[in-house]
């Protein structure tokens, strides 16, 4: 049976001879590319809401004990985590699989999107935690039915020399989306509803519009069954035999599992140890970002270019997990809203330096240049793991000797020495300079 190339969505037929799989050639217009970007803005703003101010502020509507409030916090942002973690790569492989008329991917951006913002619907009008903890796991993986198949559609969709431009592009709109977030939260700390679905319909109607433009080919042979074991091993390389890789794996863990242990809890320090009300403490976090957001740009492009230059890779990453581990261990002494700002801008240097040469040695590393799109799944896995783990481990190390409050200063020191062994374990590597 024939199945048609073109879609109600998408009434213009297939590019000829571009099929499911096939690299385009031609670079795409600059009008798609933006629409790209913008669905990348949408997606985020919705999630980092929530995780970076929205749900420390639904969670302190519920809960007066800042015992309680912080360990709240933490199971369902750590609940919800792990959604993210299960969804990104079962919906990645869900979506190259389909045969839907409408496209491989389309159909996933679509329906996830809107799953997501229905689930955030219900958190804003959630009455107890475990409500949170239901609705906050099904946006994430709503989100993630919708942002794998994102990422799958810049391997589909752009030529290589479009890569690298793109890729840029798409990680400034991420960090723009981190701040943007914050700033919406602080126009709506006494509206729930507002509080959740500003940022849901944005994520709604940037990713519709990059589905509607999306010149998704239709995929013309239906996949053999999946095999269970097959699935389980693409997310898998012997640290073993690739020992390389293996600590640039742990590097990243470490990093993430250290930043994460700070953003989750950060506006509940600033409410019980800066004594800022919900309020303020989300003007503060807003103006944090900015500050991060501002010197991160800056020190990734200046860390860039010497890395480029001195084709110096492995002491970069290194210093700049010391240095976040150093910021972090500072905010452990930290009381004024002054030092937390001290603190941002230390933290904004050092990741920006992270960043901006971490990925290009993990492509030095890369086990199989024939399976470079597995292996990097496998090494995201160092993004979504210590995402889980981080609201979970820091609701412990808050609750320990918390007959005081919670113990903000052990959670930051956890944090520090998370990055410093960060930078330790880079060292080793062989390969990369």
């Amino acid at each position: 049976m024939t199945i048609p190339t073109h879609t109600a969505l998408d009434p213009r037929p297939t590019p000829r001879g571009l099929e499911c799989g096939q690299k385009p050639t031609e670079p795409k217009s600059p009008l798609f590319v933006a629409v790209l970007g913008l669905a990348q803005f949408g997606i985020f703003v919705a999630l980092l809401g929530p995780v970076m101010v929205s749900m420390a502020l639904k969670v302190n509507s519920l809960v007066t004990d800042p015992t309680e409030r912080t360990s709240a916090v933490g199971l369902v942002l750590g609940v919800g985590a792990i959604a993210a973690f299960v969804g990104n790569a079962l919906f990645g492989r869900l979506s190259d699989r389909t045969t839907s008329r409408f496209g491989r991917r389309r159909p996933w951006l679509v329906g996830g999107v809107l799953v997501m913002a229905l689930a955030l619907l219900a958190i804003s009008q959630a009455t107890a935690i475990w409500q949170l903890a239901v609705g906050w796991f099904i946006a994430q993986l709503g989100a993630n039915a919708a942002f794998a198949p994102y990422i799958a559609t810049l391997a589909d969709q752009l030529p290589e020399k479009q890569y690298a431009k793109v890729s840029a592009m798409v990680g400034t709109m991420q960090s723009v989306s981190i701040l943007a977030a914050t700033a919406i939260a602080t126009q709506f700390t006494e509206n729930m509803l507002a509080l959740f679905m500003v940022p849901a319909l944005i994520g709604v109607i940037t990713v519709v519009g990059y589905a509607a433009v999306l010149p998704d080919p239709v995929l013309r042979e239906r996949p053999a069954p999946l095999d269970l074991r097959t699935l389980a091993s693409t997310f898998w390389v012997n640290p073993v035999k690739h020992p390389d890789f293996g600590l640039a794996w742990w590097s990243r863990f470490l990093i993430i599992l250290s930043s994460f242990l700070f953003t989750t809890f950060r506006l509940n320090f600033l409410v019980d140890r800066v004594d800022l009300t919900d309020a303020e403490a989300a003007a503060a976090v807003f103006t944090g970002v900015l500050i991060y957001t501002v010197v991160l740009v800056v020190a990734s492009w200046v860390a860039g270019v010497i890395s480029d230059r001195t084709g110096r890779r492995k002491g970069l990453v290194a210093a700049s997990s010391l240095l976040f581990g150093i910021g972090v261990a500072i905010l452990a002494q930290a009381h004024s809203l002054p030092a937390f700002y001290v603190v941002e801008a230390i933290m904004g240097v050092a990741y920006g330096i992270y960043v901006s040469v971490d990925l290009a040695l993990v492509l030095q590393v890369l086990p199989n240049p024939e399976d470079s799109g597995k292996d990097l799944g496998v090494f995201n896995m160092a993004n979504a793991i210590p995402q889980s783990a981080a609201p979970f481990l820091g609701s412990v190390l808050l609750a320990s000797g918390a007959a005081a409050g919670p113990n903000y200063q052990l959670l930051f020191w956890g944090a520090a020495i998370a990055a410093a062994l960060g930078a330790l374990v880079v060292l080793p590597i062989r390969k990369v300079k």
